[in-house]
């Protein structure tokens, strides 16, 4: 089937996407603001149509072991939650990232810390670009400011994680995911075969045969020099990712003098403030990072020997501000504006900020 437009949150969309793009199975737990996730595929009953697994584990431990062992077999397989649920996950991220295991989690963040509140954040920043886990291992993450957007990054979420066999992360949060808007849903495509499987994942554990050798999938090993090879191997991957999987939009910077470098929701609202800066004579832009890891750092870097100063803007307390700027490297001056507890900054008072920290 066709392409299809139509008007829903961006988690609706998350779970449409999951199931066009030919996902063999979703382990998930429900939380807020993440729950239509589970629920809208529970409804779509995509067991009846496309053979998806859809499964409401007893826990997010149980879930993301789900993943483990759906990944383990060269499947499609991803879960959703939300801050605290994500936590609770992250020793089955590190497992898998140390199995080389491509999989798709998606968070919909949620202010924190501890249960924080249902309300919308970016505050898991650190959690997910710097390793969430135990160990050195590096997330695709991948940061939708749009409710097409969040349908859009479900099929190159898997594609990329395959690439690199890696986990990916859709990190996105309460606004987006609650939010409404017109989608353009992906054409259908038909879920891989037994045998498009084995010819595509030479590494997963689908059973010796004449043909083809025993896969023993692990992230343990104990000879510390093979297990320095193996990390050495992470490493020569992330940079290739590095290298060639930067995604990024520019905004109105080809004249600016002062940038914003936001994402996600925070990036929707720094479009007005550019609107409102400009009608004062102010000429900003806007850098949005789409890719949270592996970050743009050249191009902010290359920015910063051209404008006067950057704003980063996000729903917690600083926390890309740091990778901006490092990535600026003392070049100009870096300020953060913003808002926590689940309050979501307003146009004017990220220019009001900016012209407090920023426009001299």
């Amino acid at each position: 089937m066709s392409e299809e437009t139509v008007l829903m949150k961006g988690n609706e969309a998350i779970a449409h996407a999951a199931i066009r793009y030919g996902v063999d199975g979703y382990f998930g737990y429900p939380i807020t603001p993440q729950s239509e996730i589970i629920e809208t595929l529970m409804e779509a009953a995509p067991w009846k149509t496309t053979g998806m697994v859809v499964l409401q584990a007893e826990s997010e431990v149980a879930a993301i072991n789900m993943v483990y062992g759906g990944a383990a077999c060269g499947k499609y397989a991803m879960t959703s939650s939300s801050s605290p649920g994500i936590s609770l996950k992250q020793e089955g991220i590190s497992y898998m990232a140390g199995a080389e295991l491509p999989a798709l989690i998606v968070n919909v963040q949620r202010g924190g810390p501890g249960l924080g509140t249902i309300q919308p954040s970016q505050a898991d920043y650190f959690q997910t670009v710097k390793g969430g886990g135990h160990g050195d291992y590096k997330l695709i993450t991948l940061a939708p400011s749009s409710v097409q957007e969040m349908a859009d990054f479900v099929g190159l979420a898997f594609e990329l994680a395959f690439k690199y066999r890696n986990p990916a992360m859709i990190l996105t949060d309460g606004v987006i995911g609650q939010m409404m808007e017109k989608v353009k849903l992906p054409a259908w495509r038909p879920r891989r075969t037994e045998q498009e499987i084995r010819e595509q994942c030479p590494w997963a554990t689908l059973g010796k045969t004449a043909d083809r050798k025993q896969n023993i999938i692990t992230s343990l090993e104990l000879d510390s020099a093979v297990m320095e090879k193996n990390n050495e191997r992470f490493q020569a991957k992330y940079r290739v990712a590095e290298a060639t999987e930067v995604r990024y939009e520019e905004v109105k910077c080809d004249d600016a003098d002062y940038l914003l470098v936001a994402f996600g929701s925070a990036a929707r609202i720094c479009q007005k403030t550019i609107d409102l800066a400009r009608n004062e004579g102010i000429k900003v832009g806007l850098v949005r990072p789409i890719t949270l890891w592996p970050f743009p750092t050249e191009v902010l870097h290359a920015y910063g020997g051209k404008v006067k100063g950057m704003l980063t803007v996000e729903l917690n307390a600083g926390q890309m501000v740091e990778d901006v700027r490092l990535a600026v490297n003392g070049q100009i001056e870096v300020a953060h504006y913003g808002r926590l507890g689940g309050i979501v900054p307003t146009p004017e008072g990220v220019l009001a900020s900016l012209k407090e920290k920023v426009v001299h």
